[in-house]
């Protein structure tokens, strides 16, 4: 869509490292959007995009639509229904698009009180990190009214590789739950065969290598191979976060009497892994304390591995489909 057809006033609550990704691709498509950060500095940056910045979310209540990316249920909480939140002033927006991860009782709560305005909540949790956001390869789930959805749909598509409608109330929070509980299980399973090639005597990367090149490679094996080769844990994803989804896929496996137990085993792992210092370092990590766990001292082996990223939907960017 170009810029002159942009139909829809946005907003955006939340403009850390993800929040920014994804506002900067908005804004790269030509979409009108203002900008609230509860650190202001935040925030500046996109304004030298073309965004708007505003010093408080109630400035927000006149936008169509307004996504919010923020990291704990209490930080939405305040960020809509607080004495300064989006709605704190009477006004609100037709839809709000939560792209948060955050507990479906949170939800539950938010989207009682936009409804009493007359505003729809979808819940639009994203899969992918910053990096994966940046190239358009984020996928999001997306939950509530089926014509709330077909509105921000356009906009969903813009910020990656596709939106998946997935159902009413709060189905999606479940869907990014169960997508994290298999990120960790596919994560500790990649690190123990990994360790297991390095100590019969193959190369991490000679290993990883062959596995991403055959039927059992996929986007996210060959997304974490450098790390595993190289051994650099900048957090995309840190432990901390992975143990937070855990307890929430726990937590919901208990209420509705389904058995997880290899989920329930890479908790531990997990757990093990923050015991250790290691909770704000990327979670692939993970591959540290298995070889510890096997007697080896990894070292990085200095490789120059691509991780596989390439931007998807190249005119994404610059198109509303």
């Amino acid at each position: 869509m170009a810029r002159d057809d942009t139909k829809h006033r946005l907003g955006w609550l939340g403009t850390g490292r993800m929040g920014s990704a994804l506002v900067r691709r908005l804004l790269a498509g030509g979409c009108d959007v203002a900008v609230y950060n509860r650190t202001r500095s935040k925030a500046e940056p996109l304004a030298e995009h073309g965004a708007t910045v505003v010093n408080s979310a109630a400035e927000l209540a006149d936008r169509d639509i307004v996504f919010a990316t923020v990291g704990t249920p209490q930080d939405l909480l305040d960020a809509v229904l607080g004495p300064a939140g989006l709605i704190s002033a009477g006004g609100a927006p037709k839809i709000v698009v939560d792209a948060s991860t955050i507990s479906v009782e949170a939800s539950q709560q938010v989207r009682g009180r936009l409804a009493a305005h007359g505003t729809e909540l979808l819940a639009a949790p994203v899969m992918g990190n910053p990096k994966v956001a940046s190239v358009g390869r984020l996928t999001l789930a997306v939950s509530g009214s089926r014509p709330a959805f077909e509105t921000a749909q356009p906009y969903l598509d813009m910020l990656g590789s596709g939106a998946t409608y997935v159902g009413e109330g709060e189905l999606a929070r479940m869907v990014k739950i169960c997508h994290n509980l298999f990120l960790g299980v596919v994560t500790q399973s990649l690190a123990e065969v990994t360790i297991l090639a390095q100590k019969s005597g193959i190369s991490r990367e000679a290993f990883l290598a062959c596995l991403n090149n055959s039927v059992m490679g996929s986007t996210f094996t060959r997304y974490k191979s450098p790390a595993f080769v190289n051994l650099d844990f900048h957090p995309t994803f840190t432990t901390k976060l992975l143990r937070k989804d855990f307890d929430l896929g726990l937590a919901a496996a208990r209420e509705q009497e389904v058995a997880l137990p290899v989920a329930a085993l890479v908790h531990q792992i997990v757990q093990g892994l923050i015991g250790m210092g290691r909770g704000d370092d990327d979670f692939a990590a993970l591959i540290e304390l298995e070889a510890s766990a096997s007697g080896l001292t990894l070292e990085s082996e200095n490789a120059d591995i691509s991780d596989g990223l390439a931007p998807a939907h190249a005119n994404n960017a610059n198109a509303v489909r």
